[in-house]
């Protein structure tokens, strides 16, 4: 990593994307660039700009562009008022009585009505469509933005049955032993690398994430089994390179309240079932963006009549 350290002087590298016997290295270095290296002979052989399109895009679907701590707020609160909207709108769907008439009105889009008609039909029948992606969206949203909601759903789908078993969710256990390190960074890093994908990895073997340990006292962490929105955490005793116990079982192997909760971001994104979810979920969150266009022409249209009225 000499190479790294002369291109881009004073910048320290914190971990190592490994991404392939056959491909380039992503060095993670406290830089916006993303820096690629050949493994083999070190030298860099890409550096890209990290503030690219997508990324400001993340920027603001998480946080609004307006920071961390004020779009985080903005983006959870707003997730809470969509997932009510939700409810109710299903409420206001439900028909009251079950007829021909109503079926029709309530699954079946008029498209050769008159605008206001066909805007109508676009809100509340595309909106049911979408209903059940879209409350699925907003609960892994919520989910990720709210504490609660996170012990809540926990609790309803099994765990913390005992306190025993919450203890054991929330340890994090430190290296205490007084021993050097019996490898530098880079060297223990390729040991992991390989350890992970000859033994550990189910998955996608060859895509493991180090990250270095930022404090002496700290373990070096690995991501593995990288696939279909979900990933494994390992952590490795920065000593003597020992798997820990606090370390992830592989997600197949997990009881059914770790498993909903280690997907969350998968089912979250639509990764879950590969490219036919991410479609579906694709789909779904352009009708949900078009709930609110719809939604206030009908609503500035009920407006007008009262007005008239």
């Amino acid at each position: 990593m000499l190479a790294v350290k002369k291109e881009l002087p004073g910048k320290d590298i914190h971990g190592l994307w490994y991404n392939g016997l056959d491909k380039t290295i992503k060095v993670d270095v406290a830089s916006d660039s993303l820096i690629y290296v050949n493994p083999y002979n070190g030298k860099i052989t890409g550096m890209v700009d990290h503030e690219d399109f997508f990324h400001e895009i993340d920027e603001g679907h998480r946080y609004v562009w307006l920071g961390r701590e004020v779009g985080t707020a903005v983006t959870s609160w707003a997730t809470l008022i969509f997932f009510f909207l939700l409810i109710s709108g299903i409420i206001l769907w439900f028909p009251k009585k079950w007829n021909k008439t109503t079926i029709n009105n309530s699954f079946k889009i008029k498209w050769s009505a008159k605008f206001k008609r066909l805007n109508y039909d676009l809100h509340n029948v595309l909106g049911f469509y979408s209903l059940l992606l879209a409350f699925l969206i907003a609960l892994t949203g919520l989910i990720m933005s709210f504490h609660w909601v996170r012990e809540s759903t926990y609790w309803i789908t099994g765990g913390f049955s005992n306190e025993k078993e919450k203890k054991e969710v929330v340890a994090e256990i430190k290296s205490d032993t007084l021993l050097k390190p019996k490898y530098d960074m880079l060297t223990s890093a390729d040991i992991i690398f390989n350890r992970v994908r000859k033994e550990i990895a189910k998955q996608n073997h060859e895509a493991v994430i180090i990250h270095f340990p930022d404090e002496p006292k700290d373990n070096f962490y690995a991501c593995t089994d990288m696939h279909n929105g979900n990933w494994r955490d390992l952590y490795f005793d920065q000593k003597t390179l020992e798997l820990l116990p606090n370390s992830k079982k592989y997600i197949g192997d997990e009881k059914f309240h770790d498993w909903m909760s280690r997907s969350n971001y998968s089912l979250h994104v639509g990764a879950i079932g590969g490219i036919t979810t991410k479609i579906l979920y694709f789909t779904a969150s352009l009708i949900c963006a078009s709930l609110p266009i719809t939604g206030f022409y009908i609503w500035w249209g009920r407006k007008k009549k009262t007005k008239k009225s």
